[in-house]
C-alpha cells in the first residue's frame, strides 16, 4: 500500500492503495464517485472515461500511480443536480440516454471535444464518440444534445 495524492474535481485527496490499482476502482470505491462505470475493464467501451489534463482517458486500465500530479475530472466534477454543466443539461433536455450506461463516456468525450473545438460539426462529434460503445440507439439525440450544449456555451 502507498499513500497517493490525487487532484480530482479540483479537490486534493489522499488515498492509501496499491499503486497498481486501476484509477476506476479508486474513484468508485475510495472516493465514492460513481460517474465513471466499469464496463469492459479493457479500455474498449469507454464507460470509465475521465478527463486528465484536458484529455479523455480510460480509468479502468490506468494505474492510480500514473495520475499523481495531474488534474482529473469526473462526471461529478462537471456540474451538480442543482447546477448541471451545459452538456449534462442538454443530455437531459434531449432525453439522450436510454439505458444510460455509456453516458459517462459520451459526456466526458463530448466535454473534451467542445473544449478543443467549440463549434463541432456532426462529423466531429461522431469521430469524438466513436470510441464509446453504445447499443441503445440514441445516437441522434446524443448528437443533438452535444450541438445544443456547444451552442449554449458559445461566447
Amino acid at each position: 500500500m502507498a499513500r497517493i495524492s490525487l487532484k480530482v474535481n479540483n479537490k486534493t485527496q489522499v488515498v492509501d492503495v496499491d499503486p497498481s490499482t486501476p484509477l476506476l476502482y479508486v474513484l468508485r470505491d475510495n472516493l465514492e464517485l460513481n460517474g465513471p462505470r466499469f464496463g469492459c475493464g479493457l479500455a474498449q467501451c469507454g464507460a470509465c472515461t475521465v478527463i486528465m489534463d484536458g484529455n479523455a482517458i480510460r480509468s479502468c486500465v490506468t494505474p492510480v500511480s500514473a495520475v499523481q500530479n495531474h488534474n482529473l475530472t469526473t462526471l461529478e466534477g462537471l456540474g451538480s443536480v442543482a447546477k448541471p454543466h451545459a452538456l449534462q443539461a442538454a443530455f437531459i433536455e434531449e432525453q439522450a440516454a436510454q439505458c444510460g450506461f455509456c453516458m459517462n463516456g459520451m459526456i466526458m468525450n463530448a466535454k473534451v471535444l467542445i473544449d478543443k473545438n467549440p463549434s463541432p460539426t456532426d462529423d466531429d462529434i461522431k469521430r469524438a464518440l466513436d470510441p464509446i460503445l453504445c447499443r441503445c440507439g440514441s445516437h441522434l439525440r446524443v448528437i443533438r444534445a452535444i450541438q445544443r450544449a456547444a451552442k449554449s456555451m458559445e461566447v
